[in-house]
Formats: C-alpha cells, structure tokens, sequence
C-alpha cells in the first residue's frame, strides 16, 4: 500500500513538474505614452499605464493563442466596458478574440518538432506598434510604423488602421476560399513594406512565421 501511495505521489510530482518547466512566461510590458488594456487569450485582461507590465502563464502545447492592446477603455467596477480598438465583448479580462483593427501576437507552443511558432498579424488590422520576441537566443519580431498615420483613407478607422478584409470582404483580401486562392494586393503591400516580418493578408505564411524551441519564455511590448 505504502509502495503504491508513493508511486502515486511521483506522478503526481513529475506531472507537475513537467507543467512548470514545460509552461511559457509571456511579459507584457506597455512602452507607449499612453495607457494600454493589454489583453490574452488564454489570459485574460489588465490596465496597463506607460511603464507597466504585466506576466501571464500559458501551458505548453497551447496553440491558437494570441496578445493585442486595447484603446481608449473605459470600465465599471465589475470590469464591464467598451474599448476603441481591440474591445472584446465589452469585459476587462477577456473571453473572447479582439475586434478589429488590433495588432496581434499569435503562438501556438510546443507544436511539430518541438517547436513554438509565433507571429505577429495584421490580418485583423493596426492599432498599436509592437514588438514581440522570445528571451533566449531566437529572433524577434517588430511591427514599429506609423501605420495609423499612414493608413489608406478607405482603411482608416477610430484608433486605428482596418485590413482591407474587415472592410471589403472578399476573396481578394479575405482568402475565404481556401489555401492558394488569393495572393498579395496593394493594400498588403501597404502593410507588408512597412512591416516586413508581420502577416499582412491571411496566406502571408512564408515570410510571416517564426520559430524557437519549446520551453522558452516570451515578451510583448507596446510602442517598443
């Protein structure tokens, strides 16, 4: 019975064990002059002034994640609100994905071979400049234009700059038809030349995707 209890106590122990080495640490720190409502899912939501941070926990073999920054916030006590940009179902902490434009940070952990593969995307668009890159020795991401300012007027929204697919739509931008049905427009070269290593339409994946081994730890920064 002892012998059984302990068997039972090391794998538990091991279970665990393997939790914490094997979970990514994500950084979110807000470098802009002006506040940010950072969001993660999974993760939640929090406040962040100029010069605050704020550090999430995510399970390894976690895939379809993604960090944005919110803007222009404004909620209650019981974290119920609207955002100008990136508002997810009016909560602080949220449930749900961003609407758009928001700049993303997108990973997925400890995938095929062992890999994390991140990116940054503006599929859904541009709200704030980013930065997003691994802690040990793998290559970082940058998305650090002044895309707002640039912004074409037919994409120009509150607090931000719109994908032409949130605008428009269509296959074209959208590639709602599947894998090799659209291809780079002048729109998404507009972002594409301004932000090289970010998604600029949906099949952006060759020059768009980044990879580092599994069990390393992340960090995101507004206006970096």
């Amino acid at each position: 019975m002892s012998s059984s209890r302990n068997s039972i106590c090391f794998f538990l122990f091991s279970a665990v064990l393997f939790t914490v080495v094997h979970a990514a640490t994500f950084e979110i720190r807000n470098q802009c002059p002006y506040t940010v409502w950072a969001a993660a899912v999974p993760g939640g939501g929090q406040q962040l002034n100029s010069g605050q941070s704020w550090t999430i926990n995510v399970n390894a073999g976690t895939a379809g994640a993604r960090i944005w920054g919110r803007t222009n916030c404004n909620f209650d006590g019981s974290g119920r609100g609207r955002c100008e940009t990136g508002d997810c179902g009016g909560l602080l902490s949220c449930q749900g994905f961003g609407q758009p434009p928001n700049t993303l940070a997108e990973y997925a952990l400890n995938q095929f071979s062992g890999l994390d593969f991140f990116d940054i995307s503006l599929v859904d668009g541009f709200n704030i400049p980013m930065d997003f890159s691994p802690t040990g020795g793998c290559r970082g991401i940058r998305c650090s234009a002044d895309i707002n300012g640039q912004c074409p007027n037919e994409l120009r929204a509150p607090g931000g700059c719109n994908n032409p697919c949130t605008v428009f739509k269509t296959n074209e931008y959208c590639c709602t038809n599947g894998q090799g049905s659209c291809g780079p427009t002048n729109y998404s070269r507009f972002f594409k030349e301004r932000c090289p290593d970010a998604y600029s339409y949906p099949q952006d994946d060759p020059s768009s995707t980044f990879t580092c081994p599994g069990g390393g730890n992340y960090r995101v920064v507004f206006c970096p």
